[in-house]
């Protein structure tokens, strides 16, 4: 048994049996400190050739890119704060200071813009470049969003639109039909290359939520964020949550031109990268913070039924296993 056998979620799934229940169960880890609050903590590992290419992006891009990746994942648990990063370089002896350099001043963009510093690392060589990165960040007492924390009759909300970066990753690439191609506008394709080379955290849609938290309101949100695809984002959700999930087709997060192209649906339910949230929360606290933000919507709702089925609400259609989202070892 190889790991192209196994399967990333397989692979997560034995290698959870090494660590407390449920550990792995969510974008990051939590752990409580004296004063009360949480502490967040996240690693992510970005390697040459699977992550990044010199070809479709530079090191200021990849550094903001490679902490923003990060900082997705502690928005998706909640954070209100960053506290850091930290960083583990690897990469050959012959690779140019000006990458090195040009990497670090993109994390430091990306931290000035969303807070925290940079705490240190390590470096080694290696004979491919590879990126190692924890993230930590705090969050208020009680107030973790997790996977696991979804109901049957919760709406779900996108934060954004879906499948923008990969049609950026494909105009890069030089993908796309030239039919395609004369289609995408070019305010679309500036849109859809930043989407994939400097991805926004949704940190914003964590505040949003505390300020538009109905009185009296507990809190119970489950959600992720879309790396890996809007529908796994989904699927994620209602598994850990123990329900199914229906997405409704016309309410899919997706830019009028790229609904246009062919592969429009496909790579805004699995294209993956976009780095937005997905959200499971009751309908009266949906609605309050879906109209206190600008781009967020309601894209379905979580269902009784088995745990992770995802189908489509029209027609209860099955979307199969997320729609063909990232994964590894393939």
């Amino acid at each position: 048994m190889r790991l192209r056998d196994l399967g990333e979620w397989e692979l997560l799934r034995r290698l959870s049996v090494y660590a407390p229940p449920g550990q792995f169960a969510d974008d990051a880890a939590l752990l409580s400190e004296q004063d009360g609050r949480q502490l967040v903590v996240n690693t992510d590992v970005l390697v040459e050739d699977v992550h990044f290419s010199d070809a479709i992006i530079g090191p200021l891009d990849l550094g903001w890119r490679a902490a923003a990746a990060n900082l997705s994942d502690l928005a998706a648990m909640g954070c209100t704060s960053v506290a850091g990063i930290t960083v583990g370089l690897v990469a050959p002896g012959d690779t140019p200071w000006s990458w090195v350099e040009g990497v670090y001043e993109g994390f430091s963009e990306a931290l000035k813009r969303y807070g925290g510093t940079l705490l240190g690392g390590d470096c080694s060589s290696g004979s491919q470049r590879l990126l190692s990165i924890t993230a930590l960040g705090h969050l208020s007492p009680g107030c973790a969003i997790r996977r696991g924390d979804g109901r049957p009759g919760d709406w779900l909300v996108s934060s954004g639109p879906h499948g923008l970066s990969r049609l950026g990753l494909a105009l890069l690439l030089n993908e796309l039909p030239q039919a395609d191609v004369e289609a995408v506008s070019p305010q679309l394709r500036e849109q859809a290359i930043r989407a994939h080379r400097r991805p926004q955290p949704r940190l914003d849609v964590v505040e949003a939520l505390h300020q538009s938290r109905p009185a009296g309101q507990p809190w119970r949100v489950g959600g992720t964020d879309s790396s890996d695809g809007l529908a796994a984002a989904a699927q994620a959700i209602a598994a850990a949550s123990g329900c199914s999930a229906a997405l409704e087709r016309r309410k899919l997060p997706m830019e009028p031109g790229l609904a246009q192209l062919e592969q429009g649906e496909a790579w805004c339910l699995g294209g993956g990268e976009d780095f937005e949230l997905v959200l499971a929360l009751e309908p009266v606290w949906a609605q309050a913070l879906i109209a206190s933000q600008p781009g967020l919507r309601q894209i379905g709702c979580l269902q009784p039924g088995a745990a992770g089925q995802l189908t489509w609400q029209d027609s209860g259609e099955s979307l199969g296993t997320a729609s063909g989202g990232f994964t590894h070892f393939q």
